[in-house]
């Protein structure tokens, strides 16, 4: 099962990136190939060389490295995209294509064995006019998201619950995994209208949303193909999987069989009987 690296992922590596990289001073950036899924800013090894590392942030699923004054590499781990903190002398393999190694000794390594993954260069102060980035919605985990922004967000549309939730321009960082976790534990069908979301239904929805990804970042995130946490270990909150992944299982609340439902290309997993 394909899935791309989701905001729990995401957080899990940003987090990890934080302990190692902060305050310490960038030796060499080694890029091993002239590209990922696009070419790297030219100059880029040399731009980064030598500069202080800042607090590394996210933005839905993109992690951004402040990187001296001028300003910071932003990161997106693709579909197979994992990182790993070394220290001391690195052991390299095939897929193994951005190094930065730091003063202390300690390096960081992005491997990406389908190179969907992506590195770029964002000007100090440019950060929310990215084009990755500008169009982006609220984050799920701020205090701006809401019940009643959920309802603002959702009103008027014709598309299903679960479509409207994975649209990025709307809330940032959600994917399969975790929404069709949170619509379970709301009580919602993803073929539901998103405009039919009511009050009741969009307080237990947002609290869903933020408890599962809560939760989800606690367990290192979801290991299902690719994901590992940096320091090598599975990301546990596949454990704690209700329903996706969990076609004809018998749901863990009534027992009814979990349905798989493909919409807008995506799998997604559900309980016919609890979710409406």
């Amino acid at each position: 099962m394909k899935t791309m690296p989701e905001l729990p992922e995401v957080e899990t590596v940003r987090t990890a990136l934080e302990a190692v990289v902060t305050g310490q001073k960038v030796e060499k950036l080694h890029l091993r190939r002239p590209d990922l899924r696009w070419p790297f800013p030219t100059g880029l090894a040399e731009r980064v060389a030598g500069q202080i590392m800042g607090r590394p942030q996210r933005r839905g699923k993109y992690i951004l490295l402040p990187t001296g004054e001028a300003g910071s590499l932003l990161l997106h781990l693709g579909m197979s995209g994992a990182v790993r903190i070394c220290e001391g002398e690195l052991e390299l393999g095939p897929h193994d294509h951005v190094i930065m190694q730091l003063a202390d000794q300690r390096s960081w390594v992005f491997c990406d064995p389908r190179r969907f993954g992506h590195l770029d260069w964002v000007p100090s102060g440019e950060e929310a006019r990215h084009w990755l980035l500008r169009d982006m919605g609220v984050e799920p985990l701020s205090n701006r998201f809401s019940a009643a922004l959920l309802q603002q967000l959702m009103a008027g549309r014709k598309s299903p619950i679960k479509t409207a939730l994975l649209d990025q321009r709307l809330i940032a960082g959600l994917g399969n995994i975790y929404v069709s976790e949170a619509l379970f534990r709301a009580g919602i069908s993803p073929r539901r209208k998103a405009a039919s979301i009511g009050p009741q239904r969009a307080q237990r929805l947002t609290s869903a949303i933020r408890q599962v990804l809560q939760e989800a970042i606690a367990q290192g995130g979801t290991s299902l193909r690719d994901h590992r946490q940096p320091n090598g270990e599975i990301g546990y909150f596949v454990q704690k999987l209700k329903v996706y992944g969990k076609k004809d299982a018998p749901c863990p609340a009534c027992g009814t069989a979990i349905r798989m439902l493909r919409q807008s290309g995506r799998s997604g997993f559900y309980c016919p009987s609890c979710q409406r």
